[in-house]
């Protein structure tokens, strides 16, 4: 199947079956803005709350946060978003439509890349078992032409991001013959910076009001609070504060469906250390947060760390961990190495002192910051992108099925009545309401087996318990496993100590904690 046909199921996928909805659909939507329906809001919470306790409970110096979005306008002013949180804007003067530019051009570098793994993948497909992928990319003549171009392109692009040079940024577009995907030509406007913030105003009265901005990252709520947690905490360095919560970019080209949305969900932790170790952090965080999207079991091949080519005028070292979607890999989390720079900016704004005295050293300083930062709606979709699968089953039939890890399904367990008579059902509710204490369950009655089993593994139910004749005469029931279709029985008494081993977060807890070597 064609990545894009993929990506259209997928998209499909969540809104037939509740976890991803338009929003405001019945008055024709509101751009990249989303609502979670019943069970993506279950999803979006699992995974969130594996997130929390992977911050708070392995590392016992890492403590949780909830600040308001709504905060000082100064604030902005000192994180240098007022003045800096730009994204370079160019229109194309036939199809009227607007793009960021510096994605346009890394879709083109992406592009390069695909045309290189299709030439590796044909002549491994001709050569068969002795084909050397390695040798072959070194010495073809096409792929060295294809990788030529792409570092000519890659090193022109990152001189004209770090030097802020829109005009070199449109030079690149022009002289690559990128054209718009809507009209096809390459009648571009010139290239110009666009403030992201949302802006309103807080007041009573028009000429009492005051501009206030809706929070473009929560990092800022972690910083401006840094103080109040170590003193209350008594935090010794190094320490971190980890935070969930919404954030707001009028962003230029919102696409890919919940990848890049106008409204979105956070999760970053902001750890403090001595400076000067910020480098050996940075490593470990690296490490720690590969873990943990490994953990899940969508393929570690489906990962990998992107240096940054442009760092953020507050780093000095950036990477990303990005998941290969259907459209290509992109990124789902940052972890970047932010020296001193907040904190420092918001003592001078505010003139407040912002300095940890360390007492083995005597010294008072301000902390350097290792940040860790993931989109809740982005590891959303790298779950249903990796966890989708359509397959054959023995009778010949097609299933959906979402393979989703069993701690963070939205629907733990559903309990199917074989039939409506002869007390199955009253048995089945019996089951539900004994159960619904420790895990989310679903009662389904309508349909034959087959197709309840089928709504089940499409909202990636990994479990169903049916209640037939044996259970009325013996106590016991049938569960059957989501992903292997096996079936095995097993009493009533023993199912919520064998649902439990099965669905415990705790287990994804401790690979992220083995593969970390904790």
């Amino acid at each position: 199947m064609a990545q894009e046909d993929l990506f259209k199921k997928i998209v499909s996928h969540c809104k037939e079956y509740g976890f991803v909805f338009p929003s405001s659909e019945i008055y024709d939507g509101l751009g990249a803005v989303y609502d979670y329906g019943q069970y993506g809001v279950e999803l979006k919470n699992n995974i969130k709350a594996f997130w929390w306790k992977s911050m708070t409970l392995l590392h016992e110096n890492v403590v949780g946060i909830d600040s308001a979005i709504f905060m000082h306008p100064k604030i902005w002013q000192a994180s240098g978003h007022v003045d800096a949180f730009n994204d370079p804007l160019i229109d194309n003067k036939d199809s009227k439509k607007r793009y960021r530019a510096d994605i346009l051009i890394e879709d083109y570098l992406a592009k390069l890349d695909e045309k290189i793994d299709k030439e590796v993948a044909k002549a491994a497909k001709r050569f068969g078992e002795s084909f050397d992928a390695a040798l072959y990319r070194e010495t073809n003549p096409r792929v060295q032409g294809y990788l030529a171009e792409k570092n000519e392109t890659l090193e022109r692009f990152s001189k004209a991001l770090n030097d802020n040079d829109l005009e070199a940024i449109r030079t690149i577009i022009i002289d690559k013959k990128i054209v718009c995907p809507i009209s096809g030509t390459c009648n571009w406007t010139e290239v110009r910076q666009f403030n992201l913030m949302f802006a309103t105003e807080m007041g009573s009265t028009a000429d009492g009001a005051s501009k206030i901005y809706l929070r473009p990252e929560t990092a800022q709520g972690i910083f401006v609070n840094y103080l109040n947690v170590q003193k209350t905490g008594r935090m010794k360095l190094p320490f971190g504060i980890a935070q969930i919560g919404k954030a707001f970019r009028n962003e230029i080209v919102a696409r890919q469906f919940i990848f890049r949305m106008r409204e979105f969900e956070q999760m970053e932790m902001q750890f403090f250390v001595a400076p000067g170790e910020e480098m050996k952090w940075f490593e470990y965080w690296k490490k720690t947060r590969m873990a943990f999207h490994k953990s899940l079991g969508l393929g570690d091949n489906k990962y990998r760390y992107h240096d940054h080519e442009k760092l953020a005028h507050y780093a000095n070292a950036a990477t990303d961990i990005e998941y290969e979607m259907p459209f290509g890999f992109k990124e789902v989390e940052g972890i970047h190495s932010r020296t001193n720079y907040d904190l420092s900016r918001h003592e001078e704004f505010s003139g407040k002192k912002l300095r940890y005295f360390d007492p083995q050293t005597g010294e008072s300083y301000i902390p350097y910051v290792v940040e860790t930062s993931i989109g809740v709606d982005r590891l959303f979709l790298s779950l249903m992108c990796g966890a989708y699968c359509e397959e054959p089953t023995e009778n010949g039939e097609m299933r959906t099925v979402l393979r989703l890890p069993a701690a963070l399904a939205p629907i733990k367990l559903a309990v199917l009545p074989l039939v409506r008579k002869d007390g199955l059902d009253e048995k089945a509710r019996e089951v539900v309401r004994e159960l619904r204490f420790d895990f989310t369950c679903q009662y389904d009655e309508k349909d034959s087996i087959g197709k309840r089993y089928r709504r089940q593994d499409a909202i990636g139910t990994p479990y169903c318990i049916t209640i037939d004749n044996q259970t009325m005469e013996d106590n016991t029931v049938t569960i059957r496993e989501r992903d292997t279709m096996e079936q095995h029985r097993v009493a009533i008494t023993d199912l919520r100590k064998e649902i439990a081993q099965k669905v415990d977060m705790g287990t994804l807890l401790r690979k992220i904690a083995c593969d970390n070597h904790e």
